[in-house]
């Protein structure tokens, strides 16, 4: 296959953007595809691996390399400081640089200006599925670790690259990984994987470009709902059928909603932001500050990403039930998935759900559980560094703690690691984040130019 070319304003990009751009077209164009097919041929993903080792030579040549499971490598760049200096007036610890190259399905029948998988590159962008999740991210890690190899540059401590290739089907490999660290008796003194981004706007009333520096992530738990019946023909009913049931409590589920908290990560990011407010986004965040219960309440009613911000969320994903059209069905079932907010549990999602549902007949039980991890903290120098960085490659951008929304493989570290954080030094507009997971995914060529210089600066301050 041959190298998309780049059209309209792409011809007027530096050499080094295009070079950036076309290593990464090069990783979209490897169908890493992972999500609802665990046993899909693992090939694409050994391919992949042999791509970045093809692409940063470097990387390859000078970095001691391990495999971790058939789904992930891990790299170590080791430093040249002695153990006296690591142990004295710099705290000891490595840092861990993660990104993921799995990602979900994509086709080209839902409507995507450029194929999905064909790695275009066209009015300054990367288009394709992983270019922002999780693919563009990795890249712009490799690109910063290439080229300081390439000056002869040695980091403070020791650095890790994790590339994990099942994020988005279970993180078997991250927990293997996580597992590898503790047997060796290594606490990171500094993770950072994706969660949060470079966005235009983070809330209706904050209209600054923000670098959201995820300081902790969502619990999640799959609630099944199951209820069962005697079959028969649908000419004579008797009674709730399996189906009417479930439809019933996933009604009752969905119009009792979790209660809403203001975290501390979520207080402090409004402080962070009220020095760059004008006008009413300044009144409202000054506000909120002074009264956190006003401010999860507001929050909740907005929607969206703001009521997650403040809430356990739940979405009805999956229903099933029943053979036929005239068949009184035997059983049915329904899937919820929520999203557990610091201050919450498993355990606790669980007893809302019963309570809404207020229906012995039905079964609960839950699949994939992960409570919500501690939170990171924001007066140490590793959040510090991560500030100062994406003040670097993004002067114009506020840096701010938040909850990170989905699920990410640093969870698995931060169990053992507590200054584990997520960030993606990638600049992400409100259609480029509808795209993670939909169509038409993208990257600006400029955003991955400044995530190569976040992690360039990060490197070389430690």
């Amino acid at each position: 296959m041959t190298a998309p070319q780049a059209t309209g304003r792409d011809s007027e990009l530096p050499d080094e953007a295009h070079g950036i751009a076309e290593r990464l077209s090069r990783m979209v164009r490897v169908e890493t595809v992972s999500t609802g097919v665990p046993e899909r041929d693992s090939g694409p993903l050994q391919d992949f691996l042999a791509l970045i080792e093809e692409l940063y030579p470097l990387v390859h040549q000078r970095l001691e390399r391990e495999r971790v499971t058939d789904r992930g490598v891990l790299y170590r760049w080791p430093t040249t400081a002695d153990d006296d200096h690591l142990g004295g007036t710099t705290p000891g610890g490595p840092v861990v640089l993660m990104a993921h190259f799995d990602v979900v399905p994509a086709f080209e029948s839902e409507g995507w200006t450029h194929p999905p998988f064909d790695g275009a590159i066209a009015d300054g962008s990367v288009w394709g599925r992983g270019t922002l999740d999780d693919k563009g991210a990795l890249c712009v890690i490799l690109e910063a670790v290439e080229s300081l190899l390439g000056e002869g540059f040695a980091p403070a401590r020791d650095v890790y690259l994790w590339f994990g290739g099942d994020e988005e089907t279970g993180s078997e490999a991250a927990t293997a990984a996580a597992a590898l660290f503790r047997e060796r008796g290594l606490t990171p003194w500094l993770v950072l994987d994706e969660g949060g981004a470079v966005v235009d706007a983070p809330l209706p009333f904050i209209d600054v470009p923000a670098a959201m520096i995820g300081v902790g992530e969502k619990g999640s738990v799959n609630v099944v709902l199951e209820a069962s019946g005697d079959a028969g023909h649908a000419s004579a009913p008797s009674g709730l059928t399996p189906t009417a049931r479930i439809a019933r409590a996933v009604t009752r589920v969905e119009r009792s909603p979790f209660p809403a908290r203001l975290t501390p990560a979520a207080r402090e990011m409004f402080a962070t932001f009220i020095p760059h407010a004008r006008g009413r986004g300044r009144v409202t965040l000054e506000s909120f500050t002074r009264t956190p219960l006003l401010a999860a309440q507001s929050l909740a009613r907005l929607g969206g990403d703001a009521a997650a911000l403040v809430r356990t969320t739940l979405a009805t994903t999956r229903l099933n039930g029943g053979t036929a059209d005239n068949v009184l069905p035997a059983s049915a079932s329904a899937t919820l998935n929520c999203r557990i907010a610091p201050g919450e549990s498993v355990a606790s999602t669980l007893r809302h759900v019963r309570r809404a549902v207020r229906d012995r007949q039905v079964r609960i039980r839950c699949t994939d559980p992960n409570e919500p991890t501690a939170l990171a903290p924001t007066d140490n120098r590793q959040f510090g560094l991560l500030r100062d960085a994406a003040r670097l490659a993004y002067p114009e951008a506020v840096a701010a703690p938040y909850i990170t929304l989905a699920a990410t493989d640093a969870k698995h570290f931060q169990r053992f690691a507590p200054a584990t954080y997520r960030f993606a030094p990638l600049a992400m507009d409100a259609r480029q984040r509808a795209s993670i997971h939909g169509v038409d995914e993208r990257v600006s060529i400029a955003s991955l130019r400044a995530g190569k210089l976040f992690h360039e600066t990060l490197l070389r301050s430690l």
